[in-house]
């Protein structure tokens, strides 16, 4: 029995060696870009653990670096023309400097676009970052129940 349990041990420490973290997973798709896009969603990562040093990252939906602190910040999708950045919560957000300029139309979700040579508003950002954080984190207000009238 000893045998078997130390088997399996090795085995799972074997395969969690396999597995890179999600920082290394997005450590490796800013490499894997090497151009412009990696160095936009390398900068905007930064900004996000700058902004909310509680950070965590995740890689979800077959590569997508996601950020969460009780609940999901945002993603950071990479496409040709753009870094998407996508808020989970974007459209209860306030959005006094205009940053959200993609995903509009929806209900839920808000994205800013970043294009090759745009210039990133990294205060407004991070205002943007912890806003998110700050609706994540709070507690719905608990309704109170009228009395029954007899």
């Amino acid at each position: 029995m000893k045998k078997a349990t130390a088997t399996m041990e090795t085995m799972n420490s074997i395969s969690a060696d396999k597995d890179p973290s999600p920082a290394q997973s997005i450590d490796a798709r800013i490499r894997e870009l090497g151009d412009w896009r990696g160095e936009t969603l390398a900068r905007v990562r930064f900004l996000i653990k700058q902004a909310e040093p509680d950070v965590i990252e995740e890689w979800k939906w077959r590569g997508v670096p996601v950020w969460e602190r009780d609940g999901i910040i945002c993603t950071g999708e990479t496409y040709k023309a753009a870094v998407k950045l996508t808020f989970a919560k974007g459209a209860s957000l306030e959005d006094p400097s205009g940053l959200f300029n993609s995903s509009l139309d929806g209900n839920t979700r808000r994205a800013i676009d970043f294009h090759e040579g745009d210039k990133i508003d990294e205060e407004a950002l991070k205002a943007l970052i912890r806003a998110a954080v700050a609706l994540n984190t709070a507690r719905p207000a608990r309704s109170r129940k009228k009395p029954k009238s007899a």
